[in-house]
C-alpha cells in the first residue's frame, strides 16, 4: 500500500477553483474538499490523502502515477508534482532508500 498526502505547499488563494480526481480498483482518496471549497485561515495543510493498493509494489506505484496524473487541483499549489517525480525516482521505485533519501532528492 502506498500513501501520498496531497498537501497545500503555498496558500495562494483561500478557495479551490477546481478539484477532480478519478479512482478505480485499488485507488482510494481520503478528503473533505471539493471545487469551491474555502480553505480556512487556520487550515490543515493536508487536504487529501491518496492511497493505492496492488499485488506488487510496482503495480501500486503505477496506479499511484496514474492517479496523480488524473488529480486536478487549481487555486492552490500542492505537492502533487513532488510526489509524481518521487514515483519515477530509481531509488524509490527499487525500494532501495533510507531515511536520508530526502536530503539528496532534488526536484527537476
Amino acid at each position: 500500500m502506498l500513501k501520498t498526502p496531497i498537501i497545500i505547499s503555498d496558500l495562494l488563494q483561500e478557495k479551490l477553483q477546481l478539484y477532480t480526481h478519478l479512482g478505480g480498483h485499488g485507488v482510494r482518496i481520503d478528503t473533505h474538499v471539493y471545487a469551491g471549497y474555502s480553505i480556512p485561515s487556520n487550515y490543515d495543510s493536508m487536504i487529501a490523502k491518496l492511497i493505492t493498493t496492488a499485488q506488487t509494489r510496482e503495480e501500486a506505484i503505477n496506479k499511484m502515477k496514474r492517479a496523480l496524473d488524473e488529480f486536478v487541483i487549481e487555486g492552490v499549489k500542492t505537492t502533487i508534482p513532488f510526489h509524481r517525480q518521487l514515483m519515477d525516482h530509481p531509488e524509490y521505485v527499487s525500494g532501495n532508500y533510507t531515511t536520508k533519501f530526502m536530503e539528496d532528492f532534488v526536484m527537476e
